[in-house]
């Protein structure tokens, strides 16, 4: 209620400019998110293709379907911490400016790979565009619209990228990954990445339409001033003061929970798929894995809905314990029981609903967990350095699927959600909190 005591909304203080900040980045982040899907799609038939006449044996090429994936996680850790420092000492716009341009040329360069060498390599760099483009991207919507607006607006972010990744399968209906020189003698995978080029069109709307959030603004004055008792964007500053430690010590054990989850095993049921489907025609896996992975997206868009609303309305720390529980179970059961495509239909979402509303928990906590000057960096390395540790779970499920199942592998690895459990029990509840902030002192 207002002081008049009339009620109000959380909308009425929400402009046509804080709108259309929510709806650019959202898209975005969306493509970012449709370029990871379609290299999840893609990745099994384009090895195929780049080891043609060297390596045939299903079980070795998932290795290198490893290599591709952590070469991508690490480009994407390292993305997080270069354009973080950035976003914190250049500005965000400029920031997402950069990385956006990044991701898509080099998803465009991946169609014209011509080993699995420089497929690993273009992964990389597309991975620095990806990760530094959600921490500037976070950190612009956390300034920009009003506080009573900002865990909607954020969740809202992440709830969008869901169907970016949806595209991505979609797409893949149409533009089928395994196809062989079907379109304009091409390979189905090359073209698909050849789409990941389009959302570089959105630069023109963030350059023109887009501004520095004033907290930035202030931020920057301030630190200038301080005569270098403050510094912008520094990584050593996260460790100094135990505030800031504590946050970034709980971050970094959320996030990893979470992307090892997600990358080391959710983000193989394409590859859980084929195992199930196997000796059917390849145009039938094929079918299956992309309508398979655009229901598991609609899963995961309803995941981060109610995620938003319960760390909305409810707390914080008990929609991430919620999801944290919810991820172990679904996904050892997923990796255990599907067997049939009608089974990938209705399996599937319910693990997406579960993995993927711990995403929509960063977008809205981890920005939540550091000041102004220090927020870029900070959602950096929450989001994107724990890929560093996350970055050998792909090649752990590859070289564990050689000795065990791969079933087996990927129920043993789910319990890494439970350490993101337990480490709740040193999480801040921010519910209602404003965004933290410095008092600096000129004496």
């Amino acid at each position: 209620m207002n002081e008049s005591g009339e009620k109000t909304s959380v909308f009425d203080s929400v402009t046509w400019y804080h709108w259309t900040v929510v709806i650019i980045a959202a898209s975005a982040w969306a493509f970012d998110c449709m370029d990871g899907r379609l290299f999840v799609l893609a990745r099994e038939p384009a090895l195929t293709e780049l080891l043609a006449g060297k390596v045939s044996d299903p079980a070795i090429i998932k290795t290198y379907l490893g290599y591709a994936t952590t070469s991508l996680i690490l480009g994407w850790a390292t993305g997080g911490i270069i354009f973080g420092i950035m976003s914190d000492r250049v500005g965000r716009v400029k920031t997402m400016v950069v990385t956006l341009l990044i991701y898509s040329i080099f998803t465009g360069l991946s169609g014209v790979s011509v080993s699995w060498i420089d497929f690993v390599i273009y992964r990389f760099l597309v991975g620095l565009g990806i990760g530094g483009l959600f921490g500037a991207a976070t950190t612009l919507v956390a300034e920009s619209v009003p506080s009573s607006f900002r865990p909607i607006a954020l969740g809202l972010l992440q709830v969008l990228s869901a169907m970016g990744n949806m595209a991505g399968s979609l797409v893949s209906l149409w533009i089928q990954p395994g196809a062989e020189s079907s379109y304009f003698g091409l390979s189905g995978w090359r073209v698909l990445f050849f789409v990941g080029i389009l959302p570089s069109l959105l630069v023109v709307p963030i350059i023109f339409l887009l501004r520095e959030p004033e907290a930035w603004l202030e931020m920057r004055a301030t630190t200038r001033e301080s005569k270098g008792k403050l510094s912008a964007g520094s990584p050593t500053e996260l460790f100094r003061d135990p505030r800031w430690r504590r946050n970034t010590l709980v971050g970094l054990t959320l996030g990893l929970a979470g992307m090892v989850g997600l990358w080391g095993i959710g983000f193989f049921s394409p590859e859980l798929i084929s195992t199930a489907l196997a000796g059917e025609p390849q145009s039938r896996i094929d079918s299956v894995r992309a309508w398979g992975t655009a229901i598991q997206d609609l899963g995961s868009f309803f995941g981060m809905i109610t995620f938003t609303y319960v760390a909305s309305f409810i707390s914080r720390r008990l929609a991430f314990l919620g999801a944290f529980v919810l991820s172990f179970i679904t996904t050892v059961y997923v990796f255990n029981n599907l067997n049939t495509a009608t089974d990938a239909y209705w399996m599937l979402p319910i693990m997406g609903f579960a993995q993927l509303s711990l995403f929509a928990g960063y977008s809205i906590y981890f920005p939540e967990l550091f000041p102004t000057r220090l927020r870029g960096v900070g959602v950096g390395f929450c989001y994107n350095t724990v890929r560093y540790l996350a970055a050998p779970a792909p090649i752990l499920l590859g070289w564990m699927s050689t000795m065990l199942s791969f079933r087996t592998a990927a129920a043993i690895m789910a319990g890494v959600y439970l350490v993101g459990a337990v480490a709740l029990i040193w999480a801040p509840e921010t519910k209602d909190q404003p965004l933290p902030e410095e008092i600096f002192d000129e004496a």
